[in-house]
């Protein structure tokens, strides 16, 4: 995680994102050098949307409402702001570009994880069968004993 996000939340992630790009947009010589700061304004535009969106489960919590929407409205202006920005220093379009590459990766991020998730229950179905085969051979072979053992007492 860049620095500039480290224990930082929401609005003040934002503003401070923001403030290190406009500190630095003229002088970065590629993206790479304002990626961390970009980074860090998504991660806080989802943190305020999760903050106003989140928990709905307690019925007529309506404290800071204003302050949540207020801070979305906020986030959205830093947002388009810095798509000027970056528009302007890397030529028109690379905001979007951004936009639509972090779309992509998290699209990927989902279906890795997707596909752990489903290789992790494979496994555990693997490891149950496994189990159950031992048993069930375990109880033939108790069963063949037992046979035997009765058959030499018997006979």
């Amino acid at each position: 995680m860049d620095p500039i996000s480290t224990g930082l939340a929401g609005i003040a992630l934002v503003q401070k994102s923001v403030d290190f790009i406009k500190s630095n947009i003229q002088t970065a010589n590629d993206i790479k050098d304002i990626a961390g700061a970009i980074d860090g304004l998504f991660q806080g535009e989802k943190q305020i949307q999760k903050d106003r969106f989140g928990d709905k489960s307690i019925i007529g919590q309506t404290k800071d409402v204003a302050t949540s929407v207020i801070d979305a409205k906020l986030a959205q202006e830093s947002m388009d702001e810095m798509r000027q920005l970056v528009d302007a220093r890397f030529g028109f379009g690379t905001w979007q570009e951004i936009i639509n590459e972090r779309a992509k990766r998290i699209q990927e991020e989902k279906e890795a994880e997707k596909e752990r998730a489903r290789i992790a229950r494979q496994k555990r179905q693997e490891i149950v069968d496994n189990f159950q085969t031992a048993g069930i051979a375990a109880a033939i072979i108790g069963v063949v004993i037992l046979a035997i053992l009765v058959y030499f007492k018997l006979g």
